[in-house]
């Protein structure tokens, strides 16, 4: 057995070697607790707030409504002093139409040929084609959704244009509603027409805007036609028309399926003679006997053009009849006549 002085001289060399680690760990938990004491004393305890005091120091901030209302409104699009100040749109500045007679007979292989060897033609299909390769695909739409008016460019006039200065209007060919192919020419040459391009359901809304008052007094007349023309450059909007044809023939009066034309026929060479230059508009044009332009209007109409278009073809359905009577005879004349 180890005698109590040897435990002794054990136990205190086992705390000769403890003692360096103890006083480490000693060092280290003071130093920890010294560095606790001075952060504690840079950063102080809150102070707490009575609830008043912090109430009045919430109701003296703005509210985050009150500073949206203190920042100025936003502006419009369109401030009220460009509405004001919106050009009005001029009276139709020109005729319109092309200045050779039209025909339903096909181009004979003569009149190909000096169209092709004619050089004023190829620099118009040129500045054409450079016109078409410089414009968006949007254009015409921006133009009836941003352009002022609803793109309506021209008011049409309460007066007609005179008959030496009026041009034609070309011809136009395409299938009825009752399968039938037809001419513009055909349809309206002899007779008071109103011809009208629509290739939209806006455009539709634009020629009834038009036609209201002038197919409720005249369409019974037998020298009067209204030709609707449903024009459809694109090929599979086209062929969606084509396949749609009875609906459609359910939606128009019965005494419109001859004279309603759907075409697909390329009119890109035509629309500035026309002033058919944007196609999400409808067109409305007033054609004499002669298939010469008097009259023409865009867009929506407003009361008083759709009132003109009505009483200048009036006019023109009297002077026609007036020309269509024979002259009255005078007694002397009837007497020569007779011997």
């Amino acid at each position: 057995m180890i005698s109590r002085s040897a435990a002794r001289i054990q136990h205190t060399r086992i705390a000769s070697k403890l003692l360096p680690s103890i006083r480490a760990n000693n060092v280290l938990n003071f130093s920890t607790a010294l560095a606790f004491s001075r952060a504690s004393q840079k950063s102080p305890r809150p102070v707490v707030e009575h609830p008043h005091v912090f109430a009045r120091r919430l109701a003296s901030k703005p509210s985050p409504s009150s500073q949206s209302s203190s920042k100025p409104p936003a502006e419009p699009a369109v401030s009220e002093e460009d509405g004001a100040s919106l050009a009005p749109l001029p009276i139709l500045p020109r005729a319109l139409g092309v200045p050779k007679p039209p025909t339903a007979e096909p181009r004979s292989w003569q009149e190909k040929k000096e169209e092709m060897l004619d050089r004023d033609k190829h620099l118009e299909k040129r500045k054409f084609l450079i016109k078409q390769a410089t414009s968006g695909y949007f254009e015409d739409f921006h133009k009836t959704m941003h352009g002022g008016h609803g793109g309506k460019m021209w008011i049409a006039p309460k007066v007609l244009i005179r008959e030496d200065k009026a041009l034609y209007f070309p011809d136009v060919a395409g299938k009825n509603l009752l399968g039938d192919q037809v001419h513009t020419t055909t349809l309206c040459k002899g007779n008071i027409s109103v011809v009208a391009f629509l290739s939209t359901q806006v455009a539709e809304e634009h020629v009834k805007s038009f036609t209201k008052f002038v197919l409720a007094a005249y369409t019974t007349d037998p020298k009067f036609k209204f030709v609707q023309i449903n024009l459809q450059e694109n090929p599979l909007k086209s062929a969606i028309v084509s396949l749609s044809r009875s609906s459609i023939k359910r939606t128009i009066p019965q005494e419109f399926h001859e004279t309603y034309i759907h075409s697909s026929q390329n009119m890109e060479m035509l629309r500035k003679p026309l002033g058919f230059e944007n196609k999400h508009l409808g067109f409305v044009y007033l054609v004499d006997e002669n298939l010469k332009v008097r009259w023409a209007g865009c867009g929506y109409a407003k009361d008083e053009e759709a009132v003109y278009l009505m009483e200048l073809t009036n006019k023109l359905l009297q002077r026609s009849q007036a020309e269509g009577e024979p002259k009255k005879k005078g007694p002397s004349e009837e007497g020569k006549e007779t011997q």
